[in-house]
């Protein structure tokens, strides 16, 4: 389908796959293997009013009576060439008449009620004259006796010729009973005969038949018998042409009324489809959405379709009109996923024609649903997950327009964490520019705070327990969320000296922890020489007033203290000072090229209040002057 893009990651097919199940004809299966979105407004709150219709039919009457007219087509033809139709052939077409009648009977009950999907059942012809006249002649896969009279008094005739010839057999058997192997008459190729040992073959009058596997026993039909077989065949032939004049003129009744018959097999397939719809959203428990053309979405409770209803937590949404996207933040575990696959997915079941798994749903008509969702990595064309998740985000974004929902999970992950913030930023401003509607989530703080300042965008996030360590699985539009990687760690065991490096190294806000990062004094221990240690020097690798840069935010800073014993060195940033670890600090102009020599650094360290002081206790004594050096 042209209008949706990489979807693999919502599981549509296991969706298509459900709501097949629930249809009983090919022809319904396979116009839900096709289904779409509705790209016609008219068309799909006629699709809308069908899945309305058929639930409240199925709510107020049960399961309808439907079944499947698959194979009635190759009778239709078989009559329709002029041939003649079997027995089996003919219940089987009865059998599609009489569920044609059933169904519109059940249909006729929902008129009284108005339901528009219910008058589809005064198009139905159940053909009554012709399925009356196949039950009356047909049963059980056998021309019954009573078709016609001529067929009864042939069949009767039959049976007292069989009883002639029976009885005659059966006193030959008598008269000569020393002659025969058995006491009993047996049928050879359609012949009655009797069991005669063969030594005794001329003292019965009559035609061998057949001999037994020995060759002692020889099966004579007798002389007696005889004119009684022929007596049957003549009345057999007589039977097969009656027979077949039933059977032609059923079939004949059939053939003049082909068009009916199909277009019974027609409506049966548009109200097994639109059942199947009536089906699912009961199944589901959803709500009929309103669809319109308005560039806008809201969602109330709703649910992802393939969750545990009991164990899902409903999610409430709001997009559209000032607000064209949404950053969705949170801690991994939080539901962030499971949002974004359970709006997209609502959104796409309302444009198929389908009920959305929710309490309400407003709902507008999109022209692409343009999804980057999952691990896109390409083994055949030898694709990075990063390389993989831009070369379809470039894709997205040449297919864009302002009637597209773009979905975007993990929005600039895979790459380095610096430059994967920047191309985020710069896709979602060439969302924002395109018009379209957009969901994405993501990890990056920079993300969080352009969608903050940016018009049109905002933050949401998925709330957490901080106590329990439990996702809440809600959403909160309007506010940015946390990862909360040291909330867990801490709640985990992690130590207060662990957690303040980390931040350190994360915020660069605070010295390095002071205590040991790892309590190592439990277990055995491997006992050895070992050379003393040798510390390496790192006074010297910066000095003071060197211009540095920090990664890996690459942000530039002055040296304003060397590096410690702890090999983290203090940097002056323009509205801050912070210890940073040496490995995450790389020369960028050394103080001698930027400042004479015997240049008086404080000031640019220090403020002008303590420069001050410095220079009037440098000209006399001050008791009660200090200068305070700030953090």
């Amino acid at each position: 389908m042209e209008n949706i893009k990489n979807t693999s990651g919502l599981e549509l097919e296991k969706i298509k796959e459900i709501w097949a199940g629930l249809a009983l004809t090919a022809a319904a299966r396979a116009k839900i293997e096709e289904a779409g979105p509705i790209l016609a407004e008219r068309q799909l709150q006629a699709a809308l009013r069908e899945t309305t219709e058929s639930r409240q039919l199925l709510e107020k009457f049960g399961t309808p009576p439907l079944v499947s007219l698959e194979g009635m087509e190759q009778i239709l033809l078989v009559a329709e060439k002029g041939d003649m139709l079997g027995p089996e052939q003919l219940e089987q077409a009865e059998s599609a008449l009489a569920a044609v009648k059933r169904m519109q009977d059940y249909l006729s009950r929902g008129q009284q009620y108005q339901i528009p999907l219910a008058f589809y059942g005064e198009n139905l012809q159940p053909l009554e004259e012709i399925r009356q006249q196949i039950h009356q002649q047909i049963r059980g896969g056998q021309v019954e006796d009573h078709a016609t009279r001529e067929l009864f008094d042939l069949r009767s005739q039959i049976q007292r010729t069989q009883e002639k010839r029976k009885e005659k057999a059966e006193s030959v058997l008598r008269t000569h009973r020393d002659c025969m192997s058995d006491s009993f008459c047996v049928t050879r190729g359609g012949h009655l005969c009797v069991p005669v040992k063969k030594e005794y073959k001329f003292r019965v009058s009559g035609s061998v038949i057949d001999k037994s596997a020995t060759g002692n026993t020889l099966f004579i039909e007798p002389t007696a018998v005889q004119k009684y077989e022929e007596e049957l065949s003549l009345l057999q032939i007589q039977e097969d042409n009656e027979l077949r004049r039933i059977l032609y003129t059923l079939t004949a009744m059939i053939g003049d009324q082909l068009e009916a018959f199909r277009e019974n097999s027609r409506i049966m397939e548009r109200l097994d489809y639109a059942f199947s719809k009536g089906k699912l959203s009961m199944e589901w428990d959803c709500a009929a959405p309103v669809v319109g053309t308005d560039r806008r979405i809201r969602l109330t409770a709703a649910r992802h379709p393939l969750m545990d209803r009991r164990a899902a937590v409903p999610l409430d949404f709001t997009l559209g009109e000032e607000l064209r996207g949404v950053v969705i933040t949170g801690p991994n575990t939080g539901g962030k996923t499971v949002a974004l696959k359970t709006v997209a997915l609502c959104c796409m079941l309302a444009q198929w024609g389908l009920h959305v798994p929710c309490q309400e749903a407003w709902v507008c008509m999109n022209s692409q649903y343009l999804c980057d969702i999952g691990d896109g990595q390409s083994l055949s064309e030898n694709l990075s997950t990063f390389s993989a998740h831009i070369t379809n985000v470039l894709d997205i974004l040449s297919r864009v327009n302002p009637e597209s929902l773009v979905i975007m999970d993990e929005l600039g992950s895979g790459t380095d964490p610096t430059e994967g913030m920047g191309i985020a930023i710069a896709i979602l401003e060439a969302l924002r520019e395109s018009g379209c509607l957009f969901l994405v989530t993501t990890h990056y703080p920079e993300v969080k705070e352009y969608a903050a300042r940016t018009q049109g965008v905002t933050n949401a996030r998925m709330t957490f327990d901080q106590d329990s360590l439990q996702p809440l699985y809600r959403m909160v539009i309007g506010e940015a969320g946390a990862s909360c990687a040291f909330a867990i760690a801490e709640r985990l065991g992690m130590s207060r000296a662990m957690l303040d490096v980390a931040r350190q190294a994360a915020y660069g806000n605070a010295p390095a922890a002071q205590s040991p990062l790892v309590q190592t004094s439990g277990g055995p221990r491997i006992q050895r020489d070992r050379p003393a240690p040798r510390q390496k020097d790192l006074s010297g690798k910066f000095r003071l007033g060197d211009s540095v840069m920090l990664y890996p935010d690459r942000k530039i800073g002055i040296v304003c203290e060397p590096v410690n014993d702890r090999g983290c060195l203090r940097v002056q940033l323009p509205d801050r000072k912070i210890w940073i670890s040496h490995k995450r600090v790389k020369l960028h102009v050394a103080a001698d090229r930027l400042y004479p020599e015997g240049y008086d650094f404080s000031i640019i360290f220090d403020t002008v209040e303590n420069r001050k002081k410095r220079h009037d206790m440098e000209r006399k004594y001050t008791g009660d002057m200090t200068i305070e050096y700030g953090e």
